[in-house]
Parts: structure tokens; C-alpha cells; sequence
């Protein structure tokens, strides 16, 4: 039976019931379902609009719902039209006329829009697990790459020295945002919708905060139109988790580039590497492949979303059950992008000797050279030209600046000295560089124990 049904008659069109339910994905939130209706329920006992005797019985028939559907020993009913409706079904099944009363007061409006928001406070929580362990994983990598000089890159072209190190320690920045805006909009999940009714509230003397405060909301709606018709908070959630996989494209990124044999800058573990079925040699990084184009699935999600509610009037369409399968797939998505970055990071092998060979092959140390220029008298624009016309000498003849005779340097200017090689030795180039949030060994520690400090402060649950 559909809980609509008083005001039909005869069948609905089959095809009617195909486009109409949403039991096949809503399920999932059986749990928030049954603790949003044990809340409501504590509720309607306290303010005496049930009886102790009813309450304590759907209470009871709740639970044991519960724990059956945990155990597996009930099965989701396929045919319910949604999880709401199967488990009040199921209630009235077990405890007869006391659970046709947990209803009252309450709209599946209302409801839904409880159970979403539960649902995602809950999942949100996993996700900023996950996207801590993936930027924990940065950090212990990039412990062990502080030395290993290799090219900055600007346009994609060589630009100046760094360390895999300070690399790696880009993205664990870019993760620490993505972590507070998922703290950030479930802190606007947490507001409670339960009591807005359909759209208009009711007449019953319901506790509305009593009932937030039991589900650990921070706060309830303010309008009970807005109550029902809001899904901003799923908006924002795909918001974040967009962004977020746009860094997780980044970092796929550039792991493919760098697997590849024109970069050779790490191999990935087999475990995490797909091979091709007609071409013996090939070790593809399919993972980090799969987690760039899984980008625009999470990005098509936000904008199913966004189309679903732009032309939306107040309060509750039918339109907006479209949000579920959208965010629940976003969810989906980027948990398990999230859980198979980590051990692929860990278990990779970094090669430092093609690091430092790209680097010294890009002349990425030209401007410590032209510096070192400067400090010895000489205006920056006339180093640079200097510089630039060894950079060429050494393209033509097959040098790097690091093996190019001093006779040339000298010969080009007479301020280059012996101690020039010390000034444009690789590692030295980016050891000088001790700004806050630079390349240098030390520099990059101290993002490290800076970034550690930060995800410290972030809680895995509330």
C-alpha cells in the first residue's frame, strides 16, 4: 500500500510506479530512516501526543526492524515504493495500529528531507576520513623525497628546481582546503527540517528541538517552505566534492605523465598497473587514468542537480527526488577514489636519478645563475642576457650549466668565478630557498609538521 492512496482509486499505470519509486536506491538509508522516525517518535511520547504504550511499542518495533535488517534477516521489500514507506509498512506489520500513529505530525516531505541530510552528515564524515588518510599518505612520501631535486614546471616546460618533496606537499595543501569545505557544508547539513510538515507545519504541539538535539543537529529550519524545498546542502556537498576531484585529477595527472618512459620519474606497483592485451610491454596506470575521467561523472552529478532545482517553485517538487541518485553516486565515487589512492602512493617506486637528470637538463638553476650575477655588481637585465646566451651555447655544444666550462662562463662575462658552481649546483639552488612555504629540505619539513598539525585538529567523527 502507498501511503497517497486514500485519495486514488484503481490501479496507477505500471510505467507510473517504474518512474515513481525510489526504493531501489533509497534503501541505503534504512538506518538514518529508522533513527529519524525513534527520534520523531520519543518526541511525539514526550509532548503526550502518543501514548507511553504506543511509543514504547514502535520504539521497540523500530529496533528490532533495525537489527533484523543489519542481520539480514529482512530483506528490503523491492516493490516498496520507497525505504519510508517499507518501513512504516513493516512497523504496522509487526506492532498493528500503533505504527500507522508514528505519522503523525510528519510529512514524507519533511522526512526525506531528514533522512538526506542524516545520510550525508554520516557520509561526509567518511569522506574527510578519507581525503585525511590521502593527505597523511602525501606527507609520509614526501618525508622521504626532502633531497630529491627535480624540475618546477611552468606551461609544462622546466621552469626551476624543486623537490619531489615540496610536489607532493602541493597537493596535501590542496587537501587540507578540500577538508574544511566538507566541514564546512556539513555544518549546513546539520540543520533539522523534521516538523516543517509538508510544507506549512502543523497543527500538533511538536518539540521540534528536542528532536534535533536528539539527532545531534545544531540547529532546526527556520521556514518551514524552506524546510522541505532546500537541497542546497546536497548542492554544496557536490560542490566540495567536485572541487576535490579536481585535485585528485591533478595528482592522477600527473602520476600518468610521470609513469610515463618520457618522464620516468616513478613506476607504479604492479598491483596498481593494468597491462595491454595485445602489446607485451605496456604498464598502464589505469587507476590514476580512471580517477581523472571519474572527475567528470562527480561534476555531471553537480550539474544533474543544479538543472533538477533551477526552475523549481516553491515548496516540494517531485523533481527533487532526482538529488539522491545524483549525490549518492558523487559519494560513491569519490570514496573510492579516495581509498585507492593511498596504498597506490605508498607502494610506488620514485626514481631521484631521473629527478635530478630532468632538472639539470632543463637549465632550471639559469636564474640562481643570473643572481649570482647580481650580487656580484652586475644589473639583473644584463645577467639575464648573459645567461641566456650560455643557455643556448650549452643546448648547441650539449651541456648543462653545471658541466659547462668555467672558460666559457668567463669568457662571457669576467665576474664568473670558481665559486659559481657551488652557486648553481642543484640542490643548493633549492636549499637557499628557505622561505615559508619554499623548496628547501627545511622549508618543506615545516609544511609537513605544519599540514600534520592541521589534520590533527580535524576529527574522523562527531
Amino acid at each position: 500500500m502507498k501511503l497517497w492512496e486514500g485519495r486514488m482509486s484503481g490501479e496507477v499505470d505500471a510505467r507510473l510506479n517504474q518512474l515513481n519509486a525510489s526504493i531501489g536506491f533509497d534503501q541505503r538509508m534504512y538506518r538514518q530512516d529508522i533513527r529519524g522516525s525513534m527520534a520523531h517518535a520519543r518526541m511525539l511520547g514526550k509532548t503526550g501526543i502518543l501514548s507511553p504504550e504506543d511509543t514504547q511499542a514502535i520504539l521497540s518495533g523500530l529496533a528490532a526492524i533495525l537489527a533484523d535488517i543489519d542481520a539480514g534477516r529482512l530483506t528490503i521489500d523491492p516493490e516498496a515504493e520507497d525505504i519510508h514507506t517499507f518501513v512504516e509498512g513493516e512497523l504496522t506489520a509487526r506492532i498493528g495500529d500503533a505504527g500507522k500513529r508514528l505519522h503523525t505530525g510528519r510529512s514524507r516531505n519533511d522526512q526525506v528531507a531528514l533522512d538526506d541530510r542524516l545520510y550525508l552528515a554520516d557520509e561526509t564524515l567518511e569522506l574527510i576520513a578519507g581525503v585525511k588518510h590521502l593527505t597523511e599518505t602525501l606527507c609520509t612520501v614526501a618525508e622521504g623525497h626532502l633531497t630529491d631535486v627535480m624540475p618546477g614546471y611552468t606551461h609544462l616546460q622546466r621552469a626551476q628546481p624543486v623537490t619531489l618533496a615540496h610536489a607532493l606537499m602541493a597537493y596535501a595543501q590542496m587537501l587540507l582546503r578540500d577538508m574544511s569545505r566538507l566541514q564546512d557544508c556539513r555544518s549546513r547539513t546539520m540543520v533539522s527540517p523534521l516538523g516543517s510538515g509538508a510544507l506549512a507545519g502543523t497543527t500538533y504541539p511538536l518539540d521540534r528541538r528536542m528532536v534535533a538535539q536528539e539527532l545531534g543537529f545544531h540547529d532546526i529550519s527556520m521556514n518551514s517552505i524552506d524546510g522541505v524545498s532546500d537541497r542546497d546542502f546536497a548542492l554544496e556537498l557536490m560542490s566540495a566534492l567536485s572541487i576535490l576531484m579536481m585535485h585528485l585529477s591533478r595528482l592522477s595527472e600527473e602520476i600518468c605523465l610521470w609513469c610515463s618512459w618520457e618522464f620516468r620519474f616513478m613506476t607504479l606497483d604492479d598491483r596498481f598497473s593494468t597491462g595491454s592485451s595485445i602489446m607485451p610491454q605496456k604498464k598502464n596506470p589505469d587507476i590514476a587514468e580512471l580517477v581523472r575521467g571519474k572527475t567528470g561523472r562527480v561534476y555531471g552529478d553537480l550539474m544533474t542537480l543544479l538543472t533538477a532545482m533551477k526552475g523549481l517553485p516553491l515548496a516540494y517538487n517531485k523533481d527533487m527526488q532526482e538529488d539522491k541518485e545524483a549525490v549518492f553516486d558523487a559519494v560513491d565515487t569519490v570514496r573510492l577514489c579516495l581509498e585507492v589512492l593511498p596504498p597506490m602512493l605508498e607502494s610506488a617506486a620514485f626514481h631521484p636519478d631521473n629527478l635530478r637528470k630532468a632538472a639539470a637538463q632543463g637549465f632550471i638553476n639559469a636564474t640562481d645563475c643570473a643572481d649570482y650575477l647580481t650580487k656580484k655588481g652586475v644589473p639583473f637585465r644584463d645577467a639575464y642576457h648573459v645567461v641566456g646566451a650560455l643557455v643556448k651555447q650549452c643546448v648547441e655544444a650539449g651541456y648543462t650549466l653545471e658541466t659547462l666550462p668555467l672558460s666559457a662562463y668567463q669568457a662571457a662575462h669576467p665576474a664568473f668565478e670558481e665559486d659559481l658552481y657551488q652557486a648553481i649546483d642543484l640542490l643548493n639552488c633549492v636549499s637557499r630557498r628557505t622561505v615559508e612555504g619554499g623548496p628547501a629540505p627545511e622549508a618543506v619539513r615545516a609544511q609537513i609538521a605544519w599540514t600534520r598539525a592541521q589534520l590533527a585538529e580535524i576529527k574522523d567523527a562527531e
